[in-house]
């Protein structure tokens, strides 16, 4: 589900030819995303390196490599809870054994974020990332034990 999420973004982008149509777009998928309760929004949920408040929650759903990764997030930035829920698209709901190995960068430069995000957000954006696939692996690795 998670990867079909992500296509229909990607395919709304290709119509989208104007990058501040784009922008709105990713504007709006922020909107549209479910608000994380402000009692998540604590110091251990909070990712370092963005250049807003951004709070991620993942959690878990079963257990092994057959685990369900899901997470909510949340920004004061209105860009930044899009490209947060870029991200949800990108993870939520896929089989906790592939967030590792899903190589984000990639899958944004199909969005052309590459080219229009500024070396802060981009560095924001790879924080995400970056506590997505620790949180994965971290239950992949404890999984083994």
């Amino acid at each position: 589900m998670a990867q079909e999420d992500f296509d229909e973004i990607a395919e709304t982008f290709e119509f989208l030819d104007d990058w501040e149509d784009r922008y709105r777009h990713v504007i709006e998928l922020g909107r549209e995303l479910a608000p994380m309760d402000d009692a998540l929004k604590v110091p251990v949920n909070k990712v370092e390196g963005c250049a807003s408040q951004v709070w991620l929650f993942p959690t878990i759903d079963g257990s092994g490599p057959q685990a369900t990764f899901q997470f909510l997030g949340e920004s004061d930035a209105m860009i930044v809870r899009g490209l947060i829920a870029v991200l949800h698209a990108l993870y939520a709901g896929r089989p906790v054994a592939e967030v590792p190995g899903i190589d984000a960068a990639a899958q944004l430069k199909r969005l052309g974020l590459d080219e229009h995000l500024s070396s802060q957000r981009s560095n924001g954006v790879r924080a995400m990332v970056e506590r997505i696939q620790l949180v994965a692996a971290a239950h992949l690795s404890a999984a083994k034990v």
